[in-house]
């Protein structure tokens, strides 16, 4: 039988419902065929890191610097100790050591030392010159209070360096670079009369440097 006969056998009810089966049956086709489809992949798109200075209230870490860039790393300090401790010498410090460190390294302050006088919290520098003044001594090289004929200020031969000594009447840099030495080696002078042990310090010398200096 023909499909046309077939359809004309068909009542009207018959080829309302083969209608609708066949309206159904395209609209599933067409929905697999639209889900079996590829679909494109969105990507996200990741906004760039906003610039924020160095220091922002935000509390975010500026950039400084170049990538790789590495600063230099701090120099040891190297520190002259001497006075009134009890191994005098030159010593080498990390960066941020304090005079109480530098006091330390050299076998500490000897009985009779006045550390009122030091600072000891403040930071070391290099080069720097830590005196330690003995009781009655002041640390820039001159007797608290003590001065000589005229008012001149008295020169402490335990605390001055070259320059200063070198201001007293009848030393030059050799003497007083040997008033240094002795101090350094025998430690602090207990009085002026122990200049005598300096070499080229004598009798005639001592009596002249009596009146311009003290310890």
């Amino acid at each position: 039988m023909a499909m046309r006969e077939r359809l004309d056998s068909l009542s009207r009810g018959e080829l309302a419902g083969l209608v609708v089966v066949l309206v159904a049956t395209l609209v599933g086709v067409g929905l697999w065929y639209s889900r079996s489809l590829p679909k494109p992949i969105q990507v996200a798109e990741t906004p760039a890191p906003a610039f924020v200075p160095n220091g922002s209230a935000s509390g975010a870490p500026g950039v400084t610097g170049s990538p790789g860039a590495s600063a230099n790393p701090p120099a040891d300090l190297i520190v002259d100790v001497t006075g009134w401790v009890r191994h005098p010498g030159v010593y080498q410090f990390q960066p941020g050591s304090r005079v109480i460190d530098a006091v330390q390294r050299a076998g500490g302050a000897r009985n009779g030392a006045d550390l009122t006088l030091l600072n000891l919290a403040a930071p070391l520098a290099d080069g720097q010159q830590i005196l330690v003044p003995k009781e009655g001594a002041s640390a820039g090289g001159v007797a608290a209070g003590g001065t000589g004929a005229g008012g001149v200020a008295l020169v402490n031969i335990n605390t001055a360096d070259e320059p200063t000594l070198e201001t007293l009447n009848g030393v030059g840099p050799a003497l007083a670079a040997a008033i240094i030495q002795y101090r350094t080696d025998q430690g602090p002078f207990a009085s002026i009369d122990q200049l005598d042990e300096v070499s080229g310090i004598g009798p005639a010398t001592l009596e002249k440097l009596r009146p311009q200096v003290t310890v």
